[in-house]
């Protein structure tokens, strides 16, 4: 029989080994890869400006962590790395804020990455983030190299590089597609729809074929409308995208094993997931073609857009017909296969018009519009969607023409169709 003495210094004994093992755990070895031996550098992109040439690479999650020696994203940061060759006669200046407003200094990030008990491997952490960051000025005539420490994305990732000096400004513009999730871009849309017949119109055709689209998107079988068509926008996906990701538009995973755990978390857990998967809609008898969100806090709560490459194109884009809605909260459902459901924002056409508003300040939209759809729905006599949702409608499609060159809200023209009622957009 023990006795309350033995089973007292049982249990510290085993504190001990529990305080033992987590001090060795925090003193392990801290063995980061040398820079040169990891390969980020293959997926960089180069832009040159007169004199000054700039290079730049978004690293992966494993690359950020075996550069540092710590696991970066799961402190929601990526490092991006930078290189400028200054060929002009003066100093220049990069702007930390321009590449991310809330950027991460080193100190910052090394110091959430230090070790319980553990002050010679934090130090070694220190000295590594200090060694590897950025540095200016880049003076005449040199090459400066180094990383900075911006917030996670797992899709798509825009960096501006911004240089500034007492001569000149200098602005560079860099897109990445990154590998991350399991998600489809409109990149990967157009080159499966690269063989297909395309139809080209002019503005009045281009009118006349939006008026006889769909109502609505429908079920899989066709059998059940579903939200309505309320949007569309024109360009390629040079053009589209980053104009998306600028407004902090996100891709929406496929729906398998992982991204549906991970939609789990955060519906139950409020755990912060920008990616999370949409249900499928069908138009032209297939799925979306590419799903976006602009997510709040939780999946709770986002705006979400689903698009469609059709063949007609104008001025030589491509047109994508789409619908978007704004998630408010879940609800439970009797639908067959589902527990909850998103409720979706009745008001159909607040969303499509703030949705034109946003990408008003892309610096992408060239000209807008709205062309008429369905037939009009009122508040009082709503429809539903296949969730049960009801929702009311104007009936109109916005339409949205976009274009790659930077364009300031005061230059956006108009198409001069219909006009939405006085108290929207």
């Amino acid at each position: 029989m023990k006795t309350k003495s033995s089973t007292l210094h049982n249990s510290l004994a085993l504190l001990a080994h529990i305080l033992f093992s987590l001090i060795l755990s925090s003193c392990a070895s801290y063995h980061p890869v040398a820079v040169d031996e990891v390969s980020f550098k293959q997926h960089s992109q180069t832009q040159i400006d007169g004199n000054v040439r700039v290079t730049a690479s978004v690293l992966t999650q494993q690359e950020g962590a075996q550069i540092f020696g710590v696991d970066l994203a799961r402190r929601w940061v990526q490092a991006v790395w930078v290189e400028i060759e200054n060929g002009d006669s003066h100093n220049y200046w990069m702007l930390s804020s321009a590449l991310d407003p809330d950027y991460y200094s080193p100190n910052e990030i090394a110091y959430s990455s230090h070790r319980w008990y553990a002050p010679g491997v934090n130090d070694r952490i220190d000295a590594r983030f200090k060694q590897l960051a950025f540095r200016n000025p880049i003076k005449p005539g040199s090459v400066v190299s180094g990383f900075f420490f911006v917030n996670l994305d797992q899709d798509l990732k825009e960096v501006d590089i911004d240089l500034i000096s007492r001569e000149e400004l200098k602005y560079f513009t860099f897109f990445f597609r990154l590998h991350e999730l399991r998600t489809k871009t409109m990149f990967d849309v157009e080159h499966q729809h690269l063989q297909n017949e395309v139809v080209e119109l002019d503005e009045k055709g281009l009118r006349r074929a939006l008026e006889n689209l769909p109502c609505c998107t429908t079920s899989r079988e066709g059998l059940e409308n579903g939200d309505p068509l309320n949007l569309v926008v024109i360009g390629n996906a040079n053009e589209l995208m980053p104009a998306f990701v600028r407004r902090g538009w996100h891709l929406a995973e496929e729906t398998y094993w992982s991204s549906i755990w991970k939609t789990m978390g955060s519906f139950l857990f409020g755990k912060r997931y920008r990616y999370s998967p949409v249900s499928d809609l069908y138009l032209f008898g297939r799925k979306q073609d590419v799903a976006l969100q602009k997510a709040r806090g939780t999946i709770h709560q986002r705006n979400h857009l689903r698009l469609w490459l059709t063949s007609l194109r104008f001025s030589g884009r491509e047109v994508w017909v789409g619908s978007i809605s704004r998630d408010i909260g879940v609800h439970f459902t009797v639908k067959p296969g589902h527990f909850v459901t998103h409720k979706i924002d009745e008001d159909i056409d607040e969303v499509r018009n703030s949705f034109g508003e946003d990408m008003l300040f892309s610096q992408g939209l060239e000209k807008l519009g709205w062309a008429r759809g369905m037939p009009a729905v009122s508040a009082e006599e709503p429809r539903l969607n296949l969730g049960g949702d009801p929702f009311y409608t104007d009936g109109l499609l916005l339409v949205l023409l976009f274009n790659r060159r930077p364009i300031a809200v005061k230059e956006v023209t108009f198409f001069d169709w219909e006009r939405p009622s006085g108290r929207r957009m």
